[in-house]
């Protein structure tokens, strides 16, 4: 995973092609790791992500809360099967999902990076 901050919002991006029962552990205490020192929203680049199961989406469910209340987590770039973990388990329903990480800054007012 690597972080960008994009003015107020930050972007974490996966780099592993699948979050699963083999790295949920690993992925939220990099995910703890990486956010603890930055503020504001952050948008999730699952742009790789291929594969999601129960335990993947634990963790991304995980790692939302480790924000604390005051702080979004948004996802981006979901591929069709994350998607449709996000749908089946209702999941859209609570995290900002946006159809790329460009569409996810704007939505915050922050012009993408060229």
């Amino acid at each position: 995973m690597s972080l960008q901050s994009q003015g107020a919002v930050s972007v974490l991006r996966v780099g592993n092609d699948r979050i699963d029962a083999a790295i949920a552990i690993q992925f939220k205490d990099r995910f703890r790791d990486i956010t603890a020192d930055v503020a504001g929203p952050v948008v999730l680049d699952l742009g790789r992500v291929t594969f999601l199961d129960s335990s993947g989406l634990g963790a991304v469910v995980a790692a939302r809360k480790l924000l604390g209340p005051d702080r979004a987590l948004e996802l981006a770039a979901l591929s069709p099967a994350v998607e449709k973990v996000m749908q089946l388990t209702r999941m859209n329903t609570v995290f900002p999902i946006h159809d790329t990480v460009a569409d996810a800054l704007t939505a915050h007012g922050v012009a993408p990076a060229a």
